[in-house]
């Protein structure tokens, strides 16, 4: 039992939320940093001031455990992540953010030293007053280095903050204002520390310096006692040296781990006919990186979204077995067996695989385009309809009578869909397909899903009685509704691009479509559009019919166009 918990202690995902809660513990404190620096824009007190309730909060014994705590086990994870990396091949964003972070222990050391060393050993007043005229008026250089610090720590922290909450359903709400507070921040802090420097320069300031408080501070032991400087110097090589001997010993074990790996490799085929050698351990999207094979992976390897997938064209029974944060994501997009994620398989045999999502290459694409989305996964719910016998009814009728009709129909379902906050896809000859919830929860789409439909079915009806005389036949209409996980990305190439959505939730709404027209129903919707949107089944009949690439069965509701408006009733 003891070695169980210890295993799920230790596992990647604890080591992963430790990291991440390391970091933000740190993120509060420059937060907190920052918006004390920008009150010194009210004045030099106002920014003492508001220090009081600071160091209430960091500098107690508890605060003080947390913080330092969290700043050593978050340089330990990412020393170790740095590691285990197979390949120092990644991402831009990945890039920056790794390399702004080892940055900062060398920007702040000095900092750290003079302030909450100086003031725990030597009684040293750390107050704004001090700092800010040593900063700006004393060392300017200093001041300059600091303020950079400032920055670096602000841009690291932000980038990992979005890698972390970017696949929540409703960050991109917040992105905007989350932006707007990652660029205000920073800027009015350094404005505060600027309008102090200013402040304190000028000849008739009053500050404490008259009382004599300023020169107490800077004559003390931590300034002029020789002993207490040599103790400091000592203090700050041991800093540095141990950070620079920390990331020397990950860089020399990289090293000898890599010649040892030299002779103990195995070859990732890809079914176009590229085969890239790496050593026993890579991981297949580490392979793709090194051999510049183009391969989606929108969380940077972090096994929390499913583009990276592969199918395993080789023997996959003797292939590692995912790990528990892998099943998890497997199980949740209902994987076939030979399907594996490619930032967490680790093939101890040479093996051939075939990416399930690929990107086109920049080549590809023409100049000054940006390349398509892989967008990302996400709850939607997904409409499709269609006008029964729409050959039958037009096969009589001229070229431009039939661009009317279809640009009346395509009218009525487009208003119908943007009035119930749903987005139109595309429009195929007489079928249309409609995304609903995508800035909202999967409830309010399978809702609004519900109501487009019934519009839809309403104002069809109305079209057909306006055009009796010209029709052959009355139109009728056939309408599909599934909801679930999706890929909602741009898609495209050139200027033929749009925000679409592909994955088995697509494949399905379509599929009821054709179950609609079968079984001569205005509306088929599956049961979990049912129970989400609460709708009123009693109105419908209940069938399960078998969808084809689905095991199990799937139960369906069925609608006749006079109830249509029935659905819905009593939840709007």
């Amino acid at each position: 039992m003891a070695s169980i918990a210890a295993t799920a202690f230790f596992s990647e995902r604890s080591i992963r939320r430790a990291r991440l809660g390391a970091g933000l513990v740190m993120f509060v404190f420059i937060t907190l940093h920052l918006s004390n620096h920008a009150l010194g824009l009210i004045s030099v007190s106002a920014a003492d001031e508001g220090r009081r309730l600071f160091l209430a909060i960091w500098r107690n014994p508890l605060g003080t455990l947390l913080l330092y705590t969290s700043v050593f086990v978050h340089i330990a994870l990412v020393l170790r992540s740095i590691y285990l990396r197979r390949s120092l091949v990644m991402p831009k964003a990945e890039l920056a953010q790794t390399i702004l972070g080892l940055a900062i222990p060398l920007l702040l050391i000095d900092h750290v030293i003079g302030t909450r060393v100086a003031h725990a050993l030597f009684d040293y007043r750390d107050d704004y007053e001090t700092i800010v005229r040593t900063l700006w008026i004393t060392a300017p250089g200093n001041g300059l280095r600091q303020a950079m610090a400032l920055v670096v720590v602000w841009v690291h922290g932000c980038i990992g903050l979005h890698f972390w909450l970017r696949y929540r359903p409703w960050y991109e709400r917040i992105a905007a204002p989350f932006l707007a507070v990652a660029i205000l921040l920073p800027v009015l802090g350094l404005l505060g520390f600027i309008e102090m420097g200013r402040t304190i320069a000028e000849p008739a300031y009053e500050g404490f310096v008259d009382t004599g408080r300023y020169s107490a501070n800077i004559n003390a032991r931590y300034a002029s006692d020789p002993g207490a400087q040599q103790t400091i110097r000592l203090i700050r090589a041991c800093l540095y040296g141990s950070f620079s001997a920390a990331l020397l010993l990950v860089i020399a074990a990289r090293g000898r781990r890599r010649w040892k790996e030299r002779v103990d490799q195995i070859t990732v085929s890809y079914q176009g006919g590229d085969a890239i050698r790496v050593p026993r351990g890579f991981t297949v999207l580490e392979a793709s990186r090194v051999g510049g094979i183009p391969h989606y992976s929108v969380c940077g390897g972090k096994g929390q979204c499913s583009t990276c997938r592969v199918q395993i064209l080789s023997a996959y029974h003797d292939l590692p077995p995912p790990d528990k944060m892998e099943q998890t994501t497997l199980r949740r997009i209902n994987a076939a067996a030979d399907v594996r994620l490619a930032c967490q398989l680790r093939p101890t045999h040479d093996i051939t695989v075939v990416p399930l999502l690929v990107p086109a290459t920049e080549t590809a694409l023409p100049a000054n385009v940006q390349e398509t989305s892989p967008g990302r996964e996400r709850d939607i719910t997904v409409l499709f309809c269609d006008i029964r016998s729409f050959t039958a009814l037009t096969e009589t009728r001229l070229p431009f009578d039939i661009v009317f009709l279809l640009n009346r129909y395509f009218a009525l379902v487009g208003n119908a869909v943007e009035k119930a906050g749903g987005r139109v896809d595309k429009f195929i000859g007489d079928g249309a397909m409609a995304l609903f919830g995508i800035g909202t929860s999967q409830e309010d789409g399978c809702r609004q899903a519900l109501s487009a439909a019934a519009a839809i079915v309403r104002d069809l009806e109305k079209l057909s009685r306006e055009l009796s005389d010209e029709l052959s036949a009355p139109l009728r209409i056939a309408i599909g509704i599934h909801t679930g996980p999706a890929v909602v990305g741009t898609l495209g190439y050139g200027r033929v691009r749009s925000l679409t959505a592909i994955g088995d939730t697509v494949n399905v709404a379509s599929r009821l479509e054709s179950t609609a027209k079968e079984f001569e129903a205005a509306i088929v919707i599956s049961e979990p559009v049912a129970m989400l949107s609460g709708a009123d089944t009693t109105i419908a009949e209940s069938r399960e019919i078998n969808v084809r690439g689905r095991v199990l069965p799937l139960k369906v509701f069925m609608i006749p166009s006079e109830r249509a408006d029935e659905l819905l009733k009593g939840k709007d």
